[in-house]
């Protein structure tokens, strides 16, 4: 409710209220007509944005160590609430703390555009660490070295890890009929036992896995070196945390433990975040220690948690929109996100839009797509920002009980 302010110098009002003069002097009084109270008050809700790049799908943004963050980041500074996920927000060694951003996995990230999963934001996770059997001794040291590290100075809560009771054997290869990376473990169920032990000997409510991952071919190696091609790890990465969020419905991430390279003299920047230590684990950690958990349909989702019908925008390149996430949300019959494709952003996939039947916004590049999410985050038509792209409005028809269609205009009349 608005407040009624009144100055008080006015002798109009100090004759009304019948005080001396002397009584209104500025020490005494000091009311001013003010908005405060229109910035503590919410008027509408929080704009939720999902930012999706699919991994081992050769993206040229956010198809290598991190190159996509810079979005991430850009984006998150337009947004209420930034969604996204792993290959977005992990850059090896790297990464960079968005306090409206959230961490989920693929899988997760699916589930909860069907509407099937909540996020259910948290100030601190439990996180654990599994590591595969088949790393090498020094390897793991220096994995093990990298966790204190964190814990030290950044302070992340880790509680704890443990080694599978066999090597995971993990296979990787390139699917030769959509060109999209992609692989499997051999040993899921030691991995399944390794994760259920670390639940109930360390409580732990998110996990991070380390497989020792087979080292690539020098010419596959180069490629990706150069930011050209598939990376090559990626696809069976999500295999496995994929596996861990199936079964166990809490966050999880993995880093591959790989020897490091020899030295290249000649290296793309989109790829060098991957050559400047021992180990993938820092983002990792860093990103679970806050990821969101998961809540699943049934379990009564509270007040705070987020659903799919919350998010009002979502990111996707171009020929990239034909994940399960993606679907969802564009078929969904209740609430319908913007769905923006950008150009630019081309993947190893042919699912655009168009072939989909998906309604999308197209645009040329992340700096539209920010420009646009900016406008429909402040109620406009993304398109009165452009020349000549609003036309004059159409009668809408419909077709009454008795069969004979009309339009809405003519009805009115």
């Amino acid at each position: 409710m608005a407040t009624l302010s009144l100055n008080l110098y006015s002798p109009s009002v100090r004759h009304q209220y019948l005080l001396p003069k002397s009584h209104y002097s500025k020490s005494n009084f000091r009311i001013s007509c003010s908005t405060s109270f229109l910035q503590n008050k919410k008027f509408k809700r929080e704009y939720t944005s999902v930012m999706i790049v699919p991994t081992g799908v050769g993206a040229a943004i956010g198809g290598y160590a991190g190159d996509a963050l810079p979005v991430a980041r850009a984006l998150s500074s337009v947004v209420d609430c930034l969604i996204s996920h792993p290959n977005v927000l992990n850059a090896a060694m790297l990464y960079w703390p968005m306090p409206n951003a959230l961490y989920v996995e693929g899988y997760a990230l699916d589930r909860f555009a069907e509407g099937l999963w909540g996020l259910q934001p948290v100030h601190q996770n439990r996180v654990g660490l599994v590591f595969d059997a088949g790393i090498e001794k020094e390897l793991l040291i220096r994995h093990l070295q990298v966790v204190d590290a964190t814990r030290a100075s950044l302070g992340l809560p880790i509680v704890g890890y443990t080694v599978t009771d066999t090597p995971l054997l993990v296979e990787k290869w390139v699917d030769p009929t959509s060109g999209q990376s992609t692989g499997r473990i051999q040993r899921p169920d030691s991995l399944l036992r390794a994760v259920e032990t670390l639940q109930n000997k360390s409580k732990v409510n998110a996990v991070a896995v380390v497989a020792r991952f087979p080292d690539d071919d020098t010419e596959d190696l180069d490629d990706y070196r150069q930011g050209v091609g598939v990376d090559l790890l990626a696809g069976v990465e999500a295999v496995i945390s994929h596996l861990v969020v199936k079964n166990f419905q809490i966050p999880c991430a993995h880093a591959p433990a790989v020897l490091p390279p020899q030295l290249s003299m000649s290296l793309c920047p989109k790829s060098a975040a991957e050559e400047i230590g021992f180990t993938f684990l820092p983002c990792v950690l860093a990103e679970l220690s806050t990821a969101p958990q998961y809540l699943v349909k049934g379990n009564n989702f509270s007040e705070d948690c987020i659903v799919a019908g919350d998010v009002d925008s979502v990111i996707v390149p171009i020929d990239a929109c034909g994940g399960d996430g993606v679907l969802a949300f564009a078929n969904g019959k209740r609430h319908k996100p913007l769905i923006i494709a950008v150009e630019e952003n081309q993947t190893v996939l042919n699912d655009t839009p168009d072939s989909l039947g998906i309604e999308a916004v197209k645009v040329s590049n992340y700096w539209e797509a920010i420009g646009v999410i900016a406008a429909h985050k402040a109620g406009i038509d993304p398109n009165s920002l452009r020349r000549n792209r609003i036309k004059n409005i159409a009668p809408i028809s419909f077709v009454p009980s008795n069969g004979y269609a009309t339009s809405s205009a003519k009805s009115l009349v």
